[in-house]
């Protein structure tokens, strides 16, 4: 028993988490009128504001079906708190965004739970940074079996130069900022991402992981 491998372990953990996550954001998105998929577009709306994000991008980026969106979109539209405007090459394509009362409401609907902000502060800096690597090889896993779409993590990034300073604690440059910084600084998720090509993000991947 000792000896069996541990992936379904730390699966049925990652299962727990997601459990928890996906009750408290029914609880939360509830008490606002609000569905879970409705509270992250607003989410994702308010992290890319430079962006104009159409019905299509949402639903790739949240990993749900084109209808699923939709009614989502039209729902918060009906509670103005998004707006679509077409585009103007393409009056088919319709780009969303928030309203006034749509921002106030996404930054309640970006915040994380106390909880769970408390359970990662348990860990210590070095389990930190370890948690953080893992979550950026298996993001990186399933982005490559289709499973999700590119996430915009350092690794993907035109920006991220791994491993320019000798300093282990904060060994990789980002260009954008032109700063150094270590693990415990990774973004899964950044607005200043801009993505790198395939082979680039390639090459990313195998400075940090060399035996992926």
């Amino acid at each position: 028993m000792l000896d069996d491998p541990s992936s379904p372990r730390i699966i049925s953990g990652l299962a727990k988490l997601g459990l928890v996550l996906k009750s408290h954001a029914w609880q939360r998105a509830g008490r606002r009128g609000l569905t879970p998929t409705q509270s992250q577009i607003l989410a994702l709306l308010a992290a890319h504001p430079e962006e104009a994000l159409t019905l299509s991008a949402l639903a790739k980026a949240l990993a749900v079906t084109p209808a699923t969106a939709s009614d989502a979109v039209a729902a918060l539209c009906n509670k103005r708190l998004v707006r679509k405007v077409c585009a103007r090459q393409d009056r088919r394509l319709a780009q969303i965004s928030l309203t006034a009362r749509g921002r106030q409401e996404a930054v309640r609907a970006s915040e994380w739970p106390d909880f769970l902000l408390a359970a990662v502060d348990a860990l210590s800096a070095s389990e930190q940074a370890g948690l953080l690597l893992a979550l950026t090889k298996m993001i990186r896993s399933l982005q490559e079996q289709g499973k999700i779409p590119i996430a915009r993590m350092c690794v993907n990034c035109t920006y991220f130069v791994p491993n320019r300073y000798a300093d282990p604690e904060r060994p990789h440059h980002c260009a954008f900022v032109g700063a150094a910084f270590g693990p415990r600084q990774f973004r899964l998720d950044c607005p200043d991402f801009d993505a790198a090509a395939p082979e680039a993000q390639r090459s990313n991947f195998l400075a940090l992981f060399p035996n992926p």
